[in-house]
This record gives C-alpha cells, structure tokens and sequence, in this order.
C-alpha cells in the first residue's frame, strides 16, 4: 500500500503523502502501517515517546506522523540531532543563552530550541548521544517543565512535547552505566519500537515500485525493473534499511543505459560499495606484486559470494541475490574454499 491509499485510509490531511515521501519512507506493508495505527493513537495525548530502531528504518518519519495526528499539529516540529551538534553548544542550542553567557553570544542573548518549540513537538534524535550533563539537565525539563538558559537566574514554563529517538537500546545503556536510569524512565512512557526492514520483507516489492515511480516522475522517463531484479532485491537483508534500498533504487536507475533495468546491475552495485575498502583487496597477487586477471577475478567472486551469504538467510537466497543458480553457487563455493557457518 503506498502513503496516499495509507493516509486516505487513517484520515490524514492532504498532502501528507508528499510529505512522507520527502522524508525518504512508503508505506507498502501491514506491519508498518499497525505500527502508524498505534501512533495515531498516541498522537492524541502529551506523553512523551521513545522511539528505538535501527538506521534508516524511518524514526524520523514516525515522530512527524505523531506530530501531525496531534492537537499540537498546526504548531512547530522541531528536530535536532544531538550527535551532530558539539556538547558545548548543544546546551545552548536547547536551552538558550543570556546575554554575555560566553565569548561570542549575541549581545541580546537567544531564545533555545525548547522556547522556540513552546506548544510544539521536539525531536531530540539520537539521544543516546546525550552527556551526562546534558541528560541531568533533559530530565529537569521533563520533571518540571521549565528551562533555564545558560548563564540566566531565571526559569521560564514550557509546554513541549519531547520525542526522543536513537538507533541504539537504552535499557542496555542504563545496564551499562551510560545513559541515567531516571531519564530513561521519564522518556519510556511510550516505547515504539520500528523493526528493520530485514523483518519486513513484504514491503520490498511495494517500495521498489514506490521509489521507481518516484524516480520516473523526478526524472521525466519511464523505466521499470526487470523481474528477476525485483527478485533479487526481494532476497537482500539491507543493512542500511529503507534510506539504503532508495538509494539503491537510485543508483540502479541512473546508471540503467535504457528503459529495462535488469538484475545484471545487482552484483555490480555491490562491488561498487567496496572502493576505497581495504577488506576488498584482492585475494592473493602474482609475485610481481600485481594481482592477474584471474586473481582479480577469483577475489570479487569471493568478496561477493561472502558478503551475499552474510546478508541473506541462506545460501539458496544468496544464489537468488547473486543471479546464478543454487547449484553454480555452491560449486564456485567449493572451489573457491568458502564454507556456511551457519
């Protein structure tokens, strides 16, 4: 099911589809749209929420779905990424600064992302990535509902609503001594949890048309996939999720000569993912120091045939991914000394 059908069906405003799609995430599967169920449902109330999930599987996306199915939908989504911003200004870009606070501030001082947000929704991603400082300072906030700016004596009332999320599990990081036990009780009011898209494989052949469509209308052509690549893309695991299947998507469909884009590409793309990678030097090289043709060869079949075994389920999907038969593959398997551990 793709987000226009999706959001017609759950009652959404128009043009949340556009806005889904800007967001690099369709909807294609039963899982993910209960998931959105549950947080349409949750929309409605201040809780604060927590959301886990790998890379790329779409937390961004979740946190604006709750934010646009609140009553807190016509006022500001504020996100920011606390990995991306240094911990000497994070504080300040939260939580504000008065005048004089530090070398540099502006004379006037400046409201923080927690002011700027009031009777908003606040993302605060990759939370995981908090100081201690930082997280003794959030939890003040979600306690009291007041900030203090840096260097001010004055407290002001707040009304934000705080999403957090992070691609790593807290419970684990409390249990390890990196992340307060008390914060993580005060953002796990509700949990959402979104699974990768490896446990969501009837979703692949809908995002495949999904981002093809996209890609046709973006570019102004026409070009569809062939079968068998649509079957071999089905067998992957995509590590990097759904931001990782649109880019392949991408990649495929700009290098495609004409119309047809055919599963030849596949293994193509995978050896391009290793430039610049020491682990794909080739395996062995003649004495001179230059690897041959044949060692060439002998070390991309090899690097390849690994990397599809470790990113499928078996070596017949493995076989599907590399477009040779099971029977091919395990004979290149023998010859080349690769074994399954598993």
């Amino acid at each position: 099911m793709l987000p226009g059908a999706l959001v017609k069906n759950l009652g959404h405003e128009e043009g949340w589809d556009v806005a889904m799609e800007a967001a690099g995430l369709a909807v294609c599967g039963e899982g993910f749209r209960k998931l959105l169920e549950e947080a349409r449902r949750v929309a409605r109330y201040p809780s604060t929420v927590l959301i886990e999930g790998e890379t790329g599987v779409g937390k961004e996306v979740v946190a604006d779905f709750i934010h646009r199915n609140s009553p807190r939908a016509k006022m500001p989504f504020t996100k920011v990424n606390c990995a991306s911003i240094p911990e000497t200004l994070l504080e300040s870009e939260l939580f504000g600064y008065e005048r004089g606070a530090f070398t540099g501030a502006k004379r006037e001082g400046s409201p923080g992302l927690f002011e700027l947000t009031d009777k908003g929704t606040l993302l605060l991603d990759e939370i995981a990535e908090l100081s201690p400082l930082l997280q003794a300072k959030l939890l003040r906030v979600l306690q009291d509902r007041v900030i203090r700016r840096v260097g001010g004596s004055w407290t002001r009332s707040l009304d934000v609503r705080v999403i957090a999320s992070t691609n790593q599990p807290l419970r684990d990081l409390v249990r390890q001594g990196r992340f307060r036990a008390d914060l993580f009780y005060r953002l796990h009011v509700v949990r959402i949890v979104v699974p990768p898209l490896r446990e969501r494989k009837d979703e692949i052949p809908g995002l495949l048309a999904y981002y093809m469509d996209h890609f046709n209308r973006e570019f102004g052509q026409s070009k569809q996939m062939s079968p068998g690549l649509v079957q071999q893309l089905c067998q992957y695991d995509y590590p990097g999720n759904v931001r990782e299947l649109r880019n392949i998507v991408e990649s495929l469909y700009v290098r495609s000569p004409g119309p047809l884009i055919d599963g030849g590409q596949v293994l193509a793309e995978i050896l391009a993912s290793w430039v610049g990678d020491n682990s794909a030097a080739p395996v062995g090289v003649s004495p001179g120091g230059v690897p041959t043709l044949a060692e060439t060869v002998a070390g991309a079949e090899r690097r390849a045939i690994e990397w599809a075994l470790g990113h499928t389920s078996s070596v017949r999907a493995a076989a599907a991914v590399l477009g040779v038969s099971h029977t091919t593959l395990l004979r290149k398997m023998r010859r080349l000394g690769i074994t399954d551990a598993r």
